[in-house]
């Protein structure tokens, strides 16, 4: 799933590359991604790009006429001028030949187009909370979405209406970082486990952020991947202490962490 780190890559790349360039042609290849039906990609044909932004982790691509919003699910993504093995939903052609191929890589379809006067129009993004990539973010509003509610660390933190912008990968490295375990409820924690919580969501974000800028768009899954300590590395070694990761019982196998780090030594119960 591609979060906020690399969507901000992408539209940093897009920025850079497509603004005032004008779409010359659009091919929608599957019909279901579309989420505006009243609202055709062709809409956008001749409209020039005014700017590209990021949502959490949807991309809006503005223009002239109207926004476009990529809202990127589980598995897809986009790339400008690069070849993909996944399977192509739609493509932009621009008047400077440059080609933006919007893909989804996962066995069923999560990623969602919209033609929109406005990316709060998409609902996921009109209840976004916070984001705690973006430099203005305050301890006041991690605060705010903490709380003292009964709610599970890694299921809060990947809540969109809390923070917007943090998917599975990243909740198991801040986590880890912060040296929490993935299933205690906020309202456990104490006034130390709230300052490491915070510090290590705005730096596990920032860092990683700073890391896959100016990374190629075909590559920046394997970076993400290989950038991680915990998150996909069940049976590997902790890079931190050495101890063994393992799978969060009942994730099936799509979140991990240290017992060392996080759960004093001993492992969650299944």
């Amino acid at each position: 799933m591609p979060e906020s780190p690399e969507v901000q890559a992408l539209a940093e790349i897009l920025d850079e590359r497509l603004v005032t360039q004008t779409i010359a042609a659009v091919e929608l290849e599957e019909f279901r991604a579309l989420k505006t039906r009243a609202r055709p990609l062709d809409e956008l044909v001749g409209a020039t790009v005014t700017a590209v932004r990021r949502h959490g982790k949807h991309v809006e691509i503005a223009t002239d006429r109207a926004s476009l919003v990529i809202s990127f699910g589980r598995a897809g993504w986009a790339l400008l001028d690069e070849d993909s093995d996944a399977a192509v939903l739609a493509q932009l052609r621009f008047d400077s030949g440059s080609v933006l191929t919007v893909t989804d890589a996962g066995s069923f379809l999560s990623l969602g187009l919209s033609v929109v006067s406005d990316a709060g129009e998409v609902s996921s993004i009109a209840k976004l909370g916070p984001d705690p990539l973006d430099p203005a973010y305050t301890r006041e509003q991690f605060e705010a979405a903490l709380g003292a509610r009964r709610k599970q660390l890694r299921a809060l933190v990947q809540e969109q209406e809390s923070m917007a912008g943090i998917g599975g990968a990243y909740s198991d490295e801040i986590l880890h970082l912060a040296k929490l375990s993935p299933v205690v409820h906020a309202a456990d924690l104490s006034a130390d486990d709230r300052d490491r919580l915070f510090a290590a969501v705005v730096s596990v974000l920032t860092d990683a952020a700073a890391a896959r800028r100016g990374i190629p768009l075909s590559q920046q899954k394997a970076a993400k991947v290989a950038a991680m300590r915990v998150h996909g590395r069940a049976g590997e070694a902790c890079p931190v202490c050495g101890g063994t990761v393992l799978d969060v019982p009942g994730s099936k196998g799509s979140a991990q962490y240290c017992p060392q780090c996080q759960t004093g030594g001993v492992p969650l119960p299944g």
